[in-house]
C-alpha cells in the first residue's frame, strides 16, 4: 500500500482502469504518456516517488499532487519527464 490512497486526493479525477496485464505497465516511470486527469495514474506516480524518494509525510505527497495539477507545464507528457520536471521544480513551490 502507499504513503496515500485514492480518498487523500484533493483534486477530482477521472477513474478509469487500465488492463493489469498491459505490457506498457513496467512498475517505473517510464516514457509511458502520462494523464494528470487520470486518477489511477496520479495517484501511482505519486505513490512511486514517495517510494523512490523516501517521503514519509503525506503532506509530501499531496505536494506532488498540487504541482502535478496546478502547475506542470501542459508539454511535460511522459512518466519520466514527469518525474524530472517535478524533481527540478521541488523547491520553487
Amino acid at each position: 500500500m502507499g504513503l496515500i490512497s485514492k480518498s487523500d486526493l484533493q483534486y477530482d479525477y477521472s477513474w478509469t482502469a487500465i488492463d493489469g496485464d498491459n505490457p506498457k505497465v513496467t512498475g517505473q516511470p517510464d516514457s509511458t504518456l502520462f494523464n494528470r486527469n487520470e486518477g489511477y495514474e496520479v495517484l501511482y506516480l505519486i505513490n512511486k516517488l514517495a517510494e523512490l524518494w523516501n517521503l514519509k509525510q503525506k503532506a509530501s505527497c499531496l505536494k506532488i499532487e498540487r504541482m502535478i495539477k496546478k502547475h506542470l507545464p501542459s508539454d511535460v507528457r511522459s512518466q519520466i519527464n514527469v518525474k524530472k520536471w517535478l524533481a527540478d521544480n521541488w523547491k520553487n513551490y
